[in-house]
């Protein structure tokens, strides 16, 4: 007969725990104890409090900062699971010094860092400072598109979201004449709801349509079209308007750009802000002023970029983003994105070879000088879009065509250059690019020494999105508006700085 040992659930254990102990040195929870209590400034928060003399006392920002930061750094967003781990997880637990923050306390404050958040990432960047981890010599920018807490179901232009509304409620009262024939039917009048069964699911229904539109509706009255940098009409977004539409290689998303500039000796992250725009053409300017404050506010001097090499891909080949290296007198190495064209190595690879078959030129299509637009070979209008942009050192002016002028026409292939493209754009030369900064880029990066500065970048800057999509689980912010989505992504961008600290500088966390 087996035999098993005995155990009783009613039994009562005594476990002592000194929440000290938890926190080894060495470890990433004993550098962020260490790190808010003695090298971070809280008096930051103080002003918000007048609680001295009357009302109930406050949780220590240090406490909610520190869990706040480990919880990030575990992939934890969502403040009610950083509530039960405070419950539940010992390490929390320590942190929390066994206090207990519920999650409206947590998502909060984390809410309303809205002044302190720089300082506080600053506090840690100065700590970075004075360990040596930052080389100041290479810098490299990119950008990591993450989604918002919205749906691409509620964004469309003012016209796409009127109709939408409209449907809705041609929905609600196509649903309620069927509930007034099914109540004629059996007899029960035009008693509202039908009695249960079909007609209680029919009445819910109408509620959820109706509360979609009303919703759509108020949204309408208080915002007008959305602009994007043509000064075109650019989708909305109902639930979270500063978010966008962005294309990414997984498809479209609803989202922010998260920014980050980094420094080459140890990755540490110099400045992150995120955007409301999936192009990256005119981001440089503000992420250069933004890392130019931070470096200002912990002691060096304002021309730390200075002759300094700087790195970005081919999406931040712009005029705007090149004068912006030029003043700072950045030695920046930004290609156009025809760069792998034009390299040998690249040569034999069959996606970088033009299609043999021949396409409609320029010279095939009549302009209309009177309407200033293009007609193509099958009769149908081309538009002006933008009228000037530059491109490897030439101004042009754009012009595309509608998707349903070209669809289902034979002569597509011959006339949209890209396999999946839906309509044709035409570029019409007008002259050189003024200072042609784009052909003094494109004999830089094509050089064999522009070469081997430019291939750094990736070394720099893709690691830190690495780390922050994977192993901290950024997949989506859970915050809505720039403000507050932009302490989100600062959190996580302190929290991979102390990462730095903790593997390559700091002395008291080992």
């Amino acid at each position: 007969m087996a035999k098993y040992k005995s155990y009783d659930y009613s039994q009562q254990v005594l476990l002592p725990v000194s929440l000290e102990e938890q926190l080894v040195p060495g470890t990433l929870e004993f550098a962020l104890h260490t790190l808010v209590d003695t090298r971070m400034d809280m008096s930051v928060f103080d002003e918000k409090y007048k609680n001295d003399e009357t009302g109930r006392a406050a949780y220590d920002p240090k406490i909610l900062l520190k869990v706040v930061l480990f919880a990030y750094s575990r992939g934890i967003v969502s403040s009610r699971k950083i509530e039960r781990a405070c419950q539940e997880n010992v390490i929390f637990m320590a942190l929390a010094c066994g206090q207990k923050p519920d999650h409206s306390t947590i998502a909060g404050f984390v809410s309303s860092l809205k002044d302190e958040i720089l300082p506080l990432f600053r506090d840690i960047l100065l700590v970075c400072e004075e360990e040596g981890l930052l080389g100041g010599t290479v810098f490299a920018l990119d950008g990591c598109k993450i989604s918002s807490n919205a749906s691409k179901q509620w964004s469309g232009t003012i016209g796409d979201l009127e109709r939408t509304k409209q449907k809705l409620e041609k929905k609600v009262k196509q649903l309620l004449a069927e509930q007034r024939d099914t109540d004629k039917r059996e007899g029960r009048g035009s008693r509202k709801g039908g009695g249960g069964g079909d007609g209680g699911n029919r009445q819910k229904q109408m509620d959820r349509l109706k509360k979609k539109a009303a919703r759509i509706d108020e949204w309408l009255k208080q915002n007008g079209p959305k602009r994007g940098a043509t000064g075109k009409e650019i989708k909305s977004n109902v639930t979270d308007n500063e978010s966008a539409m962005m294309a990414t290689w997984h498809g479209t998303l609803q989202g922010y750009n998260g920014q980050a500039l980094a420094d080459k000796k140890h990755q540490v992250i110099l400045h992150g802000e995120v955007f409301g725009n999936g192009q990256d053409h005119g981001h440089v300017p503000p992420m250069l002023d933004g890392a130019k404050e931070n470096l200002k506010k912990i002691g060096l001097p304002e021309d730390y970029f200075k002759g300094k090499l700087f790195a970005a891909d081919s999406d931040y080949h712009s005029r705007t983003n090149m004068l912006k290296c030029q003043q700072e007198g950045l030695d920046a190495y930004i290609p156009d994105n025809k760069f792998r064209q034009r390299d040998p190595r690249f040569a034999n690879r069959e996606r970088h070879r033009r299609p043999a078959r021949k396409k409609f030129g320029l010279k095939d299509f009549q302009y209309k000088k009177k309407t200033d637009q293009y007609i193509c070979p099958e009769g149908k209008k081309l538009n002006l879009e933008c009228k000037r942009t530059a491109t490897a050192g030439t101004v042009y002016r754009k012009y595309r065509s509608q998707a349903k002028d070209c669809k289902g026409y034979l002569s597509m292939e011959k006339c949209i250059w890209f396999k999946h493209g839906r309509r044709k754009t035409l570029m019409v030369p007008i002259g050189p690019d003024g200072v042609n900064l784009t052909k003094q880029m494109i004999q830089k990066v094509d050089s064999e020494a522009g070469k081997k500065i430019y291939i750094q970048r990736m070394a720099i800057v893709e690691p830190i999105f690495g780390n922050l999509r994977i192993q901290k689980r950024l997949d989506h912010f859970t915050l809505r508006g720039k403000i507050k989505v932009n302490i989100q992504w600062l959190l996580y961008c302190m929290v991979h700085n102390i990462e730095k600290i903790v593997n390559y500088g700091y002395a008291g966390a080992g």
